[in-house]
């Protein structure tokens, strides 16, 4: 018979973190919250769920019957070991953010037209050898400039971000949470190239939506003219009117 105090294996105790983690983004609950429903100190759960200690079947009781959910199953719904991500971006399931795997429509303000939109793709994926979200850009006009990078995904700040990360120089996409039809808004914090070497920190509005709302998507450096002109900038305009993000004057 298992003793309370019995702890589980690292692989049964990192299962099990994935699996609180997984059912936290689904309840957006906070770390915190759970703790005090299942009566446990929050610096005991974080390292539980950081892999800084195992957890013991004592542990898995209370957190249990605070989330209303098994985490002891072993069948097709537990997660599989290959399909988490690393703790810094989050440590979600693949399955937890399997909705977010497609194509979409990248759009943001013309660095070099105020009066013109940039559009772009960008595809989402699954990486199996780096075990998560992965981001892929193409149809830019500025080909030597295309990204990609890794996707995390925290359960704290209920945020996505979108990290190129090349020799310590870094470009983030900061957006929000999916809307029912899978829009993201935020903030993209890149470098705008000068003359020459000449490099500027800037920050602007960016929209990431699905490309099956744009049968007609069209890509590049989009002017008054064009069919989706309207529609794109609906969409950035939102960003500042609900808002998803603010842009503080100076």
């Amino acid at each position: 018979m298992a003793t309370p105090d019995k702890q589980l294996s690292a692989e049964q105790s990192r299962q099990v973190a994935a699996t609180i983690r997984e059912e936290l983004a689904r309840k957006r609950m906070s770390r915190q919250q759970l703790a005090d429903r299942a009566k446990l100190s929050i610096s005991t759960l974080e390292k539980a769920l950081g892999g800084g200690r195992p957890f013991t079947l004592a542990t898995i009781v209370r957190l249990e019957e605070a989330l209303g959910v098994s985490l002891r199953n072993g069948g097709d719904d537990a997660p599989d070991n290959g399909d988490i991500a690393p703790d810094h971006l989050g440590g979600y399931s693949r399955r937890s953010v399997k909705w977010m795997e497609g194509t979409y429509v990248t759009l943001r303000p013309s660095f070099g037209d105020r009066a013109a939109i940039y559009a772009y793709r960008t595809e989402i994926m699954w990486d199996a050898a780096a075990s998560c979200l992965t981001f892929r850009e193409a149809e830019r006009l500025d080909a030597n400039y295309t990204q990609y990078g890794e996707v995390s995904v925290p359960n704290q700040s209920g945020h996505i971000y979108l990290t190129t990360n090349r020799h310590g120089q870094l470009r983030v996409i900061t957006v929000s949470r999916p809307t029912i039809v899978g829009e993201m808004y935020g903030i993209i914090t890149t470098l705008l190239a000068g003359r020459g070497s000449q490099l500027t920190p800037i920050a602007a509005p960016i929209a990431l939506l699905p490309i099956k709302g744009f049968p007609e998507a069209t890509f590049g450096r989009i002017g008054a003219d064009d069919p989706n002109r309207a529609a794109y900038h609906s969409h950035l305009k939102r960003i500042t009117d609900e808002p998803f993000a603010m842009f503080l004057p100076g």
